[in-house]
C-alpha cells in the first residue's frame, strides 16, 4: 500500500480500522472529478469494491460546507430506506475529524462512468430512456422524509439545529452564501444587499413546503453513473450526496437541468411522475420556488471560486458561464413573485 498511497494520506488508518491489511487489497486507485473530498476506490481480494472518502484539512470554505460527510452519510442512509439499487450503501463511517482515523466514509462502489463522459444520444434511444429512468429514481428518492421530529436544512447543522419550517431553513442557507460573498468579496452581478432584499421578498412562497424531503442538490451529469452498451444503457449509480439537505424536492430540478429548464424535459418528468406517484404541476408558486433554488445554486458557484482559489482564468470562465444565469434566475424570482421593481437588483430606485 505504501507504493500506492502517500505517507500523509489517512487511507491506511481508515483501512486498518476496518480490519483490512495490505494482503487483503487487490487494487487502490484515486478517483478524480470531485472538487472537495479525496476519493479512492479500494478493491479487495475477496471481490468487495469500496469507495473511501476523506475530507481535506481544514481550509477556507463556504459556511454550509462544514462537516459535509455528515450530510453524505445521512443521504445514503435515507436513500437506502427509499429503495433502489443505484445508491451506494454505507459500509462504515466516522464523522468526527478528531477521531484517530480522522473523518471518513466507506461506501460500496457503483458501476459505470459519468453521464457526460458516456454521452448517450437520442439516436440510439438511450438518452430519453435514461432521462425517464432518472426521473423514476429521483421521484422515489423524494419519498424519503427526515426523522421524527423532522426538520429542514443540512444534517451537519452548519447554521444550528434543523429548522422547523422550510422558509426559515432556506433563508439561513441563502443568508450564509451571501455572507460568504461579503467575506470573500466575491464578484456578483448585483450588490449583496439588493439580492438579499429580492430573495426575502419572495420568501413567503416557501411556506407551501411542509414536508422535509430528501434533496440531493448536486445531480449534474458528473454524479450520475451510466453503465451498459449503446442502446441498452442504464443508470448504475447516483453518487456524491454531500450537498444534500432536507427540503423542497423542487430544488433538485436545478442541477437536473443545469442552466436549462426542467419543464422541457418531458422524459424525466414522465419518469418522475411514475416514481413519485404524482405529476409535477408547474404553478406560478412552484416556478418562483424553482427560481429561488436556481439563484441559490448559482450564487454558490460564483462565491466558491474565491475560497477554492481556482485562479483568474477559471474564475473568469465561471463568471461568464454562471453570472448570466444568476441574472435570469433573479429576474424570474422578481417576475414570478410579482415583486416591485424597486426591490429588483440593479434598480436605481
Amino acid at each position: 500500500m505504501s507504493d500506492q498511497v502517500s505517507a500523509a494520506s489517512p487511507l491506511p488508518r481508515v483501512l486498518d480500522a476496518l480490519g483490512v491489511g495490505e494482503r487483503d487489497i487487490a487494487s487502490i486507485a484515486p478517483l478524480t472529478g470531485g472538487t472537495y473530498n479525496t476519493v479512492t476506490r479500494v478493491t479487495l481480494a475477496d471481490g468487495r469494491d469500496w469507495v473511501v472518502k476523506t475530507p481535506p484539512p481544514h481550509t477556507a470554505a463556504l459556511r454550509y460546507e462544514r462537516d459535509l460527510l455528515v450530510n453524505e452519510v445521512a443521504f445514503y442512509t435515507a436513500a437506502a430506506r427509499a429503495g433502489g439499487p443505484a445508491f451506494p450503501r454505507v459500509v462504515r463511517s466516522e464523522t468526527d475529524p478528531a477521531a484517530p482515523t480522522g473523518a471518513y466514509l466507506v461506501m460500496t462502489a457503483r458501476p459505470g462512468r459519468p453521464w457526460h463522459e458516456v454521452d448517450p444520444t437520442a439516436d440510439d434511444g438511450d438518452e430519453p430512456r435514461l432521462r425517464a429512468e432518472l426521473g423514476r429514481i429521483v421521484g422515489q428518492l423524494h419519498s424519503a422524509t427526515g426523522a421524527t421530529p423532522s426538520g429542514f436544512g443540512y444534517p451537519a447543522e452548519p447554521f444550528g439545529p434543523l429548522a422547523p419550517t422550510w422558509r426559515s431553513a432556506f433563508t439561513a442557507m441563502t443568508e450564509a452564501v451571501l455572507a460568504d460573498a461579503e467575506t470573500y468579496r466575491a464578484r456578483l452581478p448585483y450588490p449583496v444587499g439588493a439580492i438579499r432584499t429580492l430573495l426575502a421578498g419572495a420568501a413567503p412562497v416557501l411556506d407551501e413546503v411542509t414536508r422535509p424531503a430528501l434533496v440531493h442538490f448536486d445531480l449534474w451529469p458528473g454524479n450520475l453513473l451510466v453503465t451498459g452498451e449503446p442502446g441498452a444503457r442504464t443508470i448504475g449509480g447516483v453518487i456524491d450526496g454531500e450537498r444534500m439537505f432536507w427540503g423542497d424536492p423542487v430544488a433538485d430540478f436545478v442541477s437536473l437541468a443545469l442552466f436549462g429548464d426542467i419543464e422541457r424535459d418531458r422524459d424525466f418528468l414522465a419518469g418522475y411522475a411514475e416514481g413519485s406517484g404524482k405529476s409535477v404541476e408547474f404553478t406560478d408558486a412552484l416556478r418562483t420556488r424553482y427560481a429561488l433554488y436556481r439563484s441559490y445554486l448559482y450564487l454558490i458557484m460564483l462565491v466558491e471560486t474565491v475560497p477554492r482559489a481556482v485562479g483568474p482564468e477559471a474564475a473568469d470562465e465561471t463568471w461568464e458561464l454562471v453570472a448570466p444565469h444568476l441574472v435570469d434566475a433573479l429576474d424570474a424570482v422578481r417576475l414570478e413573485a410579482g415583486i416591485s421593481c424597486r426591490t429588483h437588483p440593479g434598480s436605481d430606485d
